[in-house]
């Protein structure tokens, strides 16, 4: 884990400039969240709008908007594909973002061009860097 100020950073990840994370599984999947900054930023989660299963999106689309006692903010797709499960935890315990944005995804995506579209996300020491700049 980078540490930047009050944030972290959990290595082995990729990062758009959004503050979303990627995580690319062993299948080829790849799971989706937000960063510490972004959970930090939004302040209490009270609603995650889930993806529907099997919407296709492009790198950039709006993956889901995600609600908090400050702004509905949305959350981007850090690469392009399928939703193919999404995580119902967040409709009852939208809170657990918060708690650790890590270890709780929003979606996974069935990737359709994933290693071309991975060399435009930042790896944990790039995002680091980006967060001291901001």
């Amino acid at each position: 884990m980078i540490e930047v100020g009050e944030y972290k950073v959990k290595e082995g990840l990729y990062y758009t400039k959004d503050h979303e994370w990627a995580q690319v599984l062993e299948d080829g999947t790849v799971l989706v969240g937000i960063s510490d900054y972004a959970q930090k930023e939004l302040g209490d989660l009270a609603y995650v709008e889930l993806p529907e299963v099997e919407k296709a999106v492009s790198k950039g689309d709006v993956l889901c908007e995600l609600e908090s006692v400050k702004a509905v903010s949305e959350v981007y797709a850090p690469v392009s594909g399928e939703v193919i499960e999404v995580n119902e935890t967040l409709e009852d315990s939208p809170e657990v973002l918060n708690e650790d944005p890590y270890e709780n995804w929003i979606a996974k995506l069935k990737p359709d061009n994933l290693e071309e579209e991975i060399k435009g996300l930042m790896d944990a020491g790039a995002y680091a860097k980006y967060l001291e700049e901001l």
